[in-house]
């Protein structure tokens, strides 16, 4: 069709929606790999979002095994590419809005899942990832920013039993480019628990993007600083200012390393050992301790070296930090084993919770343990160390650990 918008792909799980102004009544055409069993509901469903943007004219879906959320993401990105206007939102079904995301809980593993691929999305909190990013930045090529928007959005806000009892964050494009204001009004009135701030450079930027997402928050009726930030410095200039992003918002609760951008800001190659990454990743490390956040380790990017990535990951739990960014499941198994606590750690900890519950016993906030006083942040420390360690609330003596 001459002057016709498309939006989506042929790949499995996915379907490419094209649409062509006119006049009259909307012609619907589909065309389907599971037509027999679905044709009805993909109708269905196209026609709602159509119907919601009162698009006349021609309206075409060539399916290839799209669940519904995907061909109605499809349906709108074509539309709203054609120059179609409709208030937000559409006629999505409204989601109940999930708690906030909490600062309290097991970081070890951020899978990256490229939010224009469909079918990745479907049941991937089974991958056991302790957080899952929807990406809309690198993985994204710049001409489907549009379509990457929309489909996160609808999982957000239609999908997100997909995603099990992961951490749900979404990874924006730069605060400074032209995508990041557009994909903070998508996506924030539908409640990720975090919002990832890539290639972060100045504290200056991470208090705009808080006073931007609090407005959106409280129009959208979400307790304000409820969805949190983890931002990411990724270059010489993002390093050196380090401590300043992760203070900059009371809602950041990690600070990020990226590796891969790093290096190319500063001309040089992978080492095997990463060498020319480790001063970069010690002050990362140090600055996010300092703003009392935790420190988040850049992707491995060889998916066939699982020895380099143990290796990889060793490095960065002795410079302090306690996760890593995947982009792959496969890497989830090493990157928990290699962050579990030595059992001399877990020993410790069970020694400081069976101290702190006696204390409490006898009415007494702090107790000191072989000279070293222990108060409510080594409780903390304790407790989440057990939780590293996969151990029930009921083996923590009686006390209640940190949120996992």
């Amino acid at each position: 069709m001459s002057g016709t918008y498309s939006a989506g792909t042929p790949s499995r799980s996915d379907c490419v929606a094209s649409y062509r102004k006119g006049s009259g009544p909307l012609e619907l055409r589909v065309e389907s790999t599971i037509s027999p069993l679905f044709d009805k509901a993909i109708r269905a469903r196209a026609l709602r979002v159509a119907q919601s943007f009162g698009a006349t004219g021609i309206l075409a879906i060539v399916d290839n095994g799209a669940l519904d959320h995907v061909v109605a993401a499809r349906t709108e990105a074509a539309l709203v590419l054609a120059g179609l206007q409709t208030p937000l939102p559409p006629a999505w079904p409204q989601i109940q809005v999930p708690p906030g995301g909490s600062r309290n809980r097991l970081r070890r593993s951020r899978l990256y899942l490229p939010a224009n691929q469909a079918e990745l999305a479907v049941n991937s909190g089974l991958f056991g990832a302790d957080c899952l990013i929807l990406d809309l930045e690198d993985s994204v090529d710049e001409g489907r920013k549009l379509e990457a928007r929309i489909l996160a959005r609808v999982l957000l806000s239609e999908c997100r039993g997909f995603f099990g009892s992961s951490e749900l964050a979404v990874r924006i494009n730069c605060l400074d480019g032209p995508h990041a204001s557009a994909d903070l009004a998508s996506i924030v009135p539908f409640a990720p628990h975090a919002i990832v701030l890539p290639k972060c450079e100045s504290a200056e930027l991470v208090h705009e993007c808080d006073l931007e997402v609090t407005r959106l928050e409280r129009d959208a009726g979400l307790p304000a600083g409820s969805i949190l930030f983890m931002p990411i410095v990724e270059t010489a200039r993002g390093v050196m200012a380090a401590l300043s992003i992760a203070a900059a918002s009371p809602r950041c609760v990690t600070l990020g390393f990226g590796a891969e951008d790093f290096r190319r800001d500063l001309g040089v190659e992978r080492q095997s050992d990463e060498g020319e990454t480790a001063v970069a990743r010690g002050l990362v490390a140090l600055a996010a301790r300092a703003a009392g956040v935790e420190a988040q380790d850049s992707v491995y990017p060889d998916l066939e070296d699982l020895a380099g990535l143990e290796a990889s990951v060793r490095r960065a739990k002795a410079l302090g930090f306690s996760g890593k960014g995947l982009i792959h499941p496969s890497q989830i198994e090493i990157v928990h084993r290699v962050f579990a606590p030595s059992p001399e750690d877990i020993q410790k900890a069970r020694h400081v919770l069976a101290a702190m519950h006696a204390a409490r016993i006898e009415g007494r906030g702090a107790v000191a343990i072989d000279g070293i006083m222990i108060d409510a942040p080594a409780f903390a420390r304790a407790s989440r160390i057990l939780s590293l360690a996969g151990l029930a609330p009921e083996q923590h003596d009686g006390l209640q650990p940190v949120e996992a």
